[in-house]
């Protein structure tokens, strides 16, 4: 790691203050002690992340008698907000690996296998292993697919070599995305970033790594020698205005080359070449690092289902959830929790947090007879960091304002310390107490 100038003094202030942050974040939408509701509802949910183990935990604690039914083809829980701190040498891989046993509660079924068929008409599942699962509920938190086949050319075996970095694609690649950083800053040269022109878990990610890079330069001493590049899919860098603006002011002091209207279609990794899309047709950019973000899709099990909108984001597949309760328009027995659902904005593991008090209310005051009021407003967060030590902590809504969670301590648009803190440090607890169902 290169963080080498923090002392230890400030190793233990950062300890110190992060537990006070992680319960200052976490008293939001903690479940209130209550008289558990006795049912015989047979509930499913698809997907062990952030969501679905988060409301298993919570049901667990508001239902009696419910057979709750959690399906996951994948032992590994990963803490996905960790992927960039490990692609920028701060942490190992392992920081953001632990297992689904270690979260899941108890009185739950686990299945550690992916749907394979989902019906909502039948009100059934069926999962790669052949077992078939009636439900009278249906979570869906199966989040989404990265679609790294429509990048061609590009193949995860490559990543860590010849200047390509894939973060996205899991807590090993991320490391591997650090390893080939850390060679390229040495020497110096051109790094091109991108985003796809789908929707994306933490549309701040790519900006973040592109700061981070030109950090790194700095740090090494290479940045003068090297050219930092962010091509956007469209005119705008971010999905808010205001805070685009701020982002134009940050390339600019960064002497950051933004290139608009690109989309990534090509990776030539032994020429180290990336073509794009153009509205002029296509242009392909020399690189001697880059990293690669593709589409991002509901997986196949879903898009096939009949759950995705018809009308909007139709090669994407997002389930069509209504915005404020998540409950699905056509199958008022299904909801949606994190990057599946089919609103404007709310890919992110803060969203999640959020999402959690709305689907355990609708669901848990149906089946006492009565009707949830609870309501998700479009809250998405993005400690979007500029360099090691600084970030801007972004909360805004489904209409783009600004919804500080702590106004007057944390200036939204200004590149604090206590931002970068919250991100680097005390994320991470609080994430943990909302696997539990406790944040």
């Amino acid at each position: 790691m290169y963080f080498s100038e923090f002392t230890a003094s400030r190793r233990t202030f950062l300890g110190m203050a992060a537990g006070s942050l992680a319960l200052v974040a976490g008293t939001g939408s903690t479940p209130v002690q209550a008289a558990k509701t006795r049912t015989s509802a047979k509930i499913v949910i698809l997907g062990a992340g952030a969501g679905g183990m988060a409301i298993a935990n919570r049901l667990v604690d508001r239902l009696e008698g419910a057979e709750i039914t959690l399906v996951d083809g994948r032992q590994e829980h990963w803490y996905q907000p960790g992927f960039t701190l490990i692609a920028a040498g701060l942490k190992p891989a392992s920081y953001s690996v632990s297992r689904n046993e270690q979260w899941l509660p108890r009185p739950v079924r686990y299945i550690n296998e992916y749907a394979a068929e989902l019906d909502p008409e039948t009100q059934r599942v069926t999962t790669t292993g052949g077992t078939r699962l009636d439900y009278d509920y249906l979570i869906v938190a199966t989040g989404l697919i990265l679609d790294w086949d429509a990048i061609g050319g590009f193949s995860l075996d490559l990543v860590g070599q010849n200047g390509l970095g894939a973060v996205y694609a899991g807590p090993e690649y991320a490391a591997k995305t650090w390893r080939a950083l850390d060679e390229f800053a040495t020497r110096g040269g051109r790094a091109v970033f991108m985003r796809p022109t789908t929707e994306m878990k933490c549309a701040g990610a790519p900006l973040k790594y592109s700061f981070l890079t030109d950090d790194h330069l700095r740090r090494k001493g290479t940045r003068d020698a090297s050219e930092v590049v962010y091509t956007t899919n469209s005119q705008a860098l971010f999905g808010v205005p205001i805070v685009t603006e701020k982002l134009e002011l940050i390339m600019r002091r960064q002497d950051i080359n933004v290139v608009r209207h690109h989309v990534l279609k090509a990776i030539d990794a032994g020429a180290r070449k990336a073509t794009f899309d153009t509205p002029d047709g296509e242009v392909t950019l020399d690189y001697d690092f880059t990293n690669v973000v593709p589409p991002q899709r509901a997986p196949q099990v879903i898009r096939d289902s009949g759950l995705s909108w018809a009308d909007r984001w139709t090669d994407q597949g997002w389930i069509e959830v209504e915005m404020d309760t998540l409950r699905h328009k056509r199958y008022p027995n299904v909801f949606g929790i994190g990057d599946i659902n089919g609103v404007p904005k709310g890919k992110t593991a803060a969203s999640v947090k959020w999402h959690l008090p709305v689907v355990e209310d609708h669901l848990v005051s149906e089946l006492a007879g009565g009707e949830g009021t609870r309501t998700y407003n479009g809250y998405t967060s993005c400690p979007l960091i500029t360099r090691v030590g600084r970030a801007m902590l972004i909360e805004f809504d489904y209409h783009d304002n600004l919804v500080p969670s702590f106004p007057g301590v944390v200036a939204p648009l200004e590149e604090l310390w206590i931002s970068w803190l919250m991100k680097e440090v005390a994320l991470k607890a609080t994430y943990n107490a909302m696997l539990r169902g406790r944040a």
